[in-house]
């Protein structure tokens, strides 16, 4: 499709207190949209509404909380008196291997990766519908390469990259146009985290070129928010994932011949490696469940 420009659409991005949320944020006000932000980090959010071009406001929810996401759409709605786009990046990881995984922290990547972005979608569909707008659910190259150390994350990312292509079929003819947005190794908090321990960043550093590398936030960004602009299907943050998919049914198995001697190299050192959330955003939502408990 072509661009259909983003001068005062208004634009609904999850996990924008930092990370690619934030730079998403930026850029799609730099490109004249208004923002609603929504996340978990209050100060954080409040920061970034300060420092956008346009109209913008921002709401503290947990995207896996069904009645404070109903609510958000409802204010959002009333806030700007529409919904164009709803970003559903809201996302945490843990890494490690799954035997000695925190049972916790492993279900809570799924809950905030997958299950939060079907309720985005839940309570934003009805706003999006009468708009005709879009819908893009960030996922990842961990959708695509399943990764050893990195169990929930992998399962999380493809279930809702599944989540979003199963939704586009139900609501296309209704107008909403459904997009899945790949970003790989991006300079985050949350890629830094993984970086913090040996193991885990050795495990990234052997992977293939170019999956190996980390990449700049901002040129991911200004690809994805393109990638809005023209609401496209797929979104990719970075140029060499559209090649992906050519080769995506050999991926699996090269992945677990490789990364299986990996597994043995490290396997002495296991034992050391981080059992919780990663990053600051991790913490942060750690904190958050914390309090609301």
């Amino acid at each position: 499709m072509s661009g259909v420009g983003l001068e005062g659409q208004v634009a609904v991005v999850t996990g924008a207190a930092r990370g690619v949320g934030e730079a998403l944020a930026r850029k799609l006000s730099a490109r004249g949209a208004r923002v609603a932000l929504v996340g978990l980090e209050a100060e954080e959010l409040k920061d970034v509404a300060s420092r956008l071009h346009t109209d913008c406001a921002h709401w503290y929810a947990d995207v896996t909380d069904h009645e404070a996401m109903a609510r958000v759409a409802g204010e959002v709605k009333e806030w700007f008196g529409k919904v164009d786009i709803v970003v559903a990046n809201a996302g945490v990881a843990a890494g490690g291997p799954f035997l000695g995984s925190d049972p916790v922290a492993w279900r809570r990547v799924i809950e905030v990766n997958l299950v939060g972005g079907a309720v985005t979608a839940r309570a934003f569909l009805p706003v999006l519908i009468e708009s005709r707008g879009y819908f893009l659910q960030i996922a990842s190259l961990a959708a695509i390469v399943p990764a050893p150390m990195m169990t929930a994350y992998c399962a999380s990312k493809s279930g809702a990259e599944a989540f979003a292509h199963s939704l586009r079929a139900e609501v296309r003819h209704k107008g909403v146009r459904v997009g899945v947005g790949y970003l790989s190794w991006t300079d985050t908090d949350m890629v830094r985290g993984a970086d913090e321990d040996e193991v885990m960043r050795e495990m990234r550093q052997g992977l293939p070129w170019p999956a190996n590398k980390t990449y700049p936030l901002g040129p991911a960004a200004e690809r994805v928010v393109s990638g809005i602009e023209r609401r496209s299907a797929h979104v990719y943050a970075q140029w060499w994932l559209r090649g992906t998919r050519s080769v995506r049914a050999c991926l699996p198995g090269l992945v677990a011949t490789v990364g299986s001697r990996r597994m043995r190299a490290v396997e002495p050192r296991l034992g050391g490696v981080a059992r919780g959330l990663l990053g600051v955003g991790g913490a942060a939502d750690e904190q958050g469940r914390a309090r609301r408990n």
